[in-house]
């Protein structure tokens, strides 16, 4: 269980900073709302890819990554356009 929750706080980590990385620009956003958005683009990703190809296992799965990037990416996207003049730590 602790592993679990360790593995999604890296895991969105780095989606979130991956994301930030491929759309460069003044976010005025910390690590924690990196990660936050890491994992919720995780989420999205993963909401999008069980429409696509139904339920998988749960477990770790290559297109899962590129779902989850492009998920954070996304909410990068609507944060840009919805959190002008916010700031997030």
């Amino acid at each position: 269980m602790l592993f679990s929750i360790i593995s999604w706080i890296v895991f969105g980590l780095i989606v979130g900073a991956l994301a930030r990385l491929v759309l460069p620009g003044n976010d005025p956003m910390g690590w924690l709302a990196t990660l936050v958005l890491g994992v919720v683009g995780s989420m999205v990703g993963g909401f999008v890819g069980s429409l696509l190809w139904g339920a998988g296992d749960g477990g770790f799965q290559p297109g899962g990554f590129f779902l989850s990037l492009l998920g954070a990416i996304l909410l990068l996207l609507i944060w840009r356009k919805v959190g002008r003049g916010t700031t997030i730590s």
